[in-house]
């Protein structure tokens, strides 16, 4: 079960953020600073899957943009890995080659696609 999506520039800051369950503001911030501290610290030849506290982070990175998904640790990391992709592909099809000014301008938009993707 996909319990949060980010979508994070490389340098750190939060573009989009879908949750799946509820959590306060505080600790929303705490955990979206520490995934992003994990994330964008790891090389491009260390593996996109991370286990974090009692949840997995599958993550990939699209130029500047980082998408972040967290799992619960029984759903498969494959299938939301190809999930990031295709929720990528439809954003490019929309924006013709999306980025980060296209999250951060049409952010209706983008929540949009991305609750029809993750159904």
């Amino acid at each position: 079960m996909i319990k949060f999506v980010l979508i994070v520039n490389k340098q750190g800051q939060t573009r989009l953020s879908r949750y799946y369950e509820q959590q306060d503001i505080q600790k929303r911030t705490l955990l979206e600073s520490e995934v992003i501290k994990l994330c964008l610290s790891r090389s491009k030849d260390q593996c996109s899957f991370i286990e974090y506290k009692d949840f997995k982070l599958v993550y990939r990175q699209y130029a500047a943009l980082f998408i972040v998904v967290g799992i619960d640790e029984f759903a498969n990391e494959m299938a939301v890995f190809e999930l990031i992709h295709n929720f990528v592909e439809v954003l490019d099809k929309y924006f013709s080659r999306v980025s980060e000014l296209d999250v951060s301008f049409c952010k209706y938009n983008v929540h949009s696609y991305l609750t029809d993707v993750m159904k």
